[in-house]
């Protein structure tokens, strides 16, 4: 059940709760096979941002356009998995409103099923990935009002 999520987001989690055992592991590695390079305009951004919860050295970055934003990360290649989460992240919010943002459930990464082939340490870069996007959120929010 996709409750809160917004349609693209709702259907990753579909497509992965579908999936059995390794395929949900097939399918991160082909969110990470499609994770793009750092676009040029975010390559300079002063408002790019370290997401220090992930033990992978992730960086972060939004842009808050006509009322949607759009997100853009850099993460290492040898770290396949965080990159999938970063891809699903972008693939599924970018072009949202920060208000479909925060209405996410914290843990909506649960319906895919991922920590029947994860680790819960391995979960844990998209819990952190997740909370920054929203704390993202809430500063363009305020920055609207």
């Amino acid at each position: 059940m996709n409750v809160n999520l917004p349609p693209r987001l709702a259907e990753i989690v579909s497509d992965f709760a579908e999936c059995e055992g390794r395929e949900k592991l097939e399918l991160l590695l082909d969110y990470a096979r499609r994770f793009p390079p750092l676009p040029a305009e975010f390559n300079a951004d002063s408002d790019a941002e370290d997401v220090p919860e992930c033990m992978t050295p992730v960086r972060m970055s939004a842009k808050l356009t006509n009322g949607r934003l759009t997100f853009a990360f850099d993460v290492p290649a040898e770290s396949p998995t965080v990159r999938g989460y970063a891809m699903i992240i972008m693939e599924g919010l970018n072009e949202t409103t920060p208000e479909e943002i925060l209405a996410i459930p914290a843990e909506f990464y649960l319906q895919m099923g991922l920590q029947d082939v994860l680790t819960a340490q391995r979960l844990n870069g998209m819990a952190a990935i997740l909370a920054h996007v929203k704390r993202r959120a809430a500063e363009a929010l305020e920055k609207t009002d």
